[in-house]
């Protein structure tokens, strides 16, 4: 695990669950490494807000981009090398307001690599506006009177647009854990929220007393109505509702790279563009 420590002390608050979703990203690619896989395989993208330090603590090559770019980045990358393990991390504000033009595309294309979101609900870094998961009713400095407009409903809205791998997990290290081993199998656009309170500036929301587990409760996650009906259990809005986590939805198609044959000979010869003599 040392290898994949950096030197840099984490400067989350303390408590903060950004640390399970770190500690169970390095448990994974840890496995990954011991199975066979090399470090130089993977890549990781992080945007702008609290998740974004995720990228100072995990030493693997990436970029900290530009406040709601990851995703044009993370397809930067695969389109330079197809081989790489991608995996891009966001927060709520940063995949769902400054880079909700890039996500619904990036559904579209369906591009091998894995989206992960930090969501409390809140632009935590800037401490503490409402995002378009907010609730109703919401108060902070530029809602002094509640956050009046329905907050979105991501899974929904992934599920909607075809995407092949959907998820959702509370923000514990094994849940983390077990949602992005399978994303790693996956071939394709692979969709997980992490759900996690704020300890600052949107606390305890009830959210581990009302989770359940999707696969413990048998759903079928070939089934896209069903897990419409699933997605729609949890509205980000109300405080009682339980709320599914897990995969929701898992069925493969095509992915961007096989639809064009210059990255496919890329992929099938294990070069990046630069292996390329000219």
């Amino acid at each position: 695990m040392e290898n994949l420590n950096t030197m840099i002390k984490p400067t989350w608050c303390p408590g903060c669950f950004n640390f399970q979703i770190l500690t169970g990203v390095k448990n994974v690619v840890f496995n990954e490494l011991n199975s066979g896989k090399k470090r130089d395989e993977f890549a990781i993208v992080s945007g702008i807000g609290c998740h974004a330090k995720i990228f100072d603590y995990l030493n693997i090559n990436g970029i900290n981009t530009l406040h709601g770019r990851v995703l044009p980045t993370c397809f930067g990358i695969k389109i330079g090398n197809p081989n790489l393990k991608v995996i891009g991390f966001s927060g709520d504000g940063d995949a769902y307001a400054e880079g909700m033009e890039h996500l619904v595309h990036m559904a579209r294309y369906n591009v091998d690599m894995k989206y992960i979101i930090h969501d409390n609900q809140v632009f935590a870094l800037t401490t503490g506006q409402s995002t378009p998961t907010t609730e109703i009713g919401f108060k902070d400095k530029t809602n002094p009177l509640g956050a009046k407009l329905n907050p979105l409903n991501p899974i929904k809205l992934m599920l909607s647009l075809n995407v092949g791998f959907v998820a959702r997990v509370f923000a514990d290290v094994k849940s983390v854990e077990d949602v992005l081993k399978e994303a790693l199998k996956y071939k394709g656009f692979a969709f997980i929220e992490v759900i996690q309170p704020c300890l600052i500036f949107h606390q305890d929301t009830g959210f581990k007393e009302r989770i359940y587990s999707l696969q413990e409760a048998k759903h079928d996650k070939t089934n896209i109505t069903e897990a419409l009906k699933k997605a729609e259990e949890f509205d980000y809005n109300d405080s009682k509702s339980k709320i599914p986590t897990g995969i929701f939805y898992q069925k493969e198609r095509e992915i961007f790279e096989d639809k064009f044959e210059q990255l496919k000979k890329l992929k099938d010869k294990k070069m990046s563009w630069k292996d390329i003599k000219r």
